[in-house]
């Protein structure tokens, strides 16, 4: 569409419902309790699910985790806190689509996990 104002043109693009590659909804998190630790200490094993429509690959996956820690060990490469209430999934490279990535963690309490921010 083209509008001309004192003889120039301007293009005007208009609003699409899908005009964004992907979006933080493509990212469906979901978390679970699993047998606790020997010790006693509840364990959660966490899924973290790339459901593009379009076929996309997201990067930059960063969510909204507290003070997120762990009694057993998570691979920094798979789900790091790089401060509070910022966490980093798979070291910021893109999870392909219909790909899932998960880890455990053990906590007393179970972490509220959400997305906060991800690369198109």
């Amino acid at each position: 569409m083209f509008f001309k104002t004192a003889g120039e043109k301007k293009s005007v693009e208009p609003n699409r419902i899908w005009s964004e590659k992907c979006s933080k909804s493509d990212i469906v998190i979901s978390q679970g309790a699993t047998e606790p630790l020997p010790n006693g200490i509840p364990t959660y094993t966490v899924e973290i699910m790339n459901t593009c429509a379009s076929g996309c690959d997201i990067s930059a996956i960063h969510l909204s985790c507290g003070w997120f820690s762990s009694a057993r060990l998570v691979n920094p490469r798979v789900f790091k806190r790089l401060r509070f209430d910022d966490c980093l999934v798979n070291d910021g490279k893109p999870l392909v689509n219909g790909r899932t990535l998960s880890f455990q963690y053990a906590n007393t309490f179970r972490y509220p996990l959400s997305v906060s921010s991800v690369g198109c």
